[in-house]
């Protein structure tokens, strides 16, 4: 099995619904994701997939969160945009560009703040 990742940010505000404490009100963070891909079959230059691959399909999902206030996002009008639930989402769209037969996303890791991290991830 091979993995490769590739790290990206954004800047974006958002606020949590309901939470008791300061993290309700609009705020913003420059968040780092870091993506990890995993396939088994190398193709004939021998890559699992061109890193330049990876990082089209990261600028197209990135713009959907660059700059916005993801509480204004559909995923987000019914769930809080924790680190949590914002690596589900970005784990679910960059599988859309990216997964085929013989690569998948595997992991999404976000970090809102320096040393704080969140990751998701499929079970199979």
């Amino acid at each position: 099995m091979f993995e490769l990742s590739v790290k990206t940010h954004f800047s974006a505000a958002h606020r949590l619904v309901g939470y008791d404490g300061a993290c309700a009100n609009l705020h913003g963070h420059n968040w780092e994701v870091e993506i990890f891909v995993r396939g088994s079959h190398l193709n004939s230059l021998g890559m699992l997939v061109d890193f330049r691959d990876i990082k089209t399909a990261i600028r197209e999902v990135m713009k959907e969160v660059d700059h916005c206030d993801l509480n204004q996002l559909p995923a987000f009008l019914r769930e809080n945009p924790t680190s949590e639930n914002l690596a589900r989402y970005l784990h679910a769209k960059l599988g859309v560009h990216l997964n085929n037969d013989s690569l998948r996303v595997f992991k999404i890791t976000v970090c809102e703040t320096p040393g704080t991290t969140a990751s998701y991830w499929d079970e199979d």
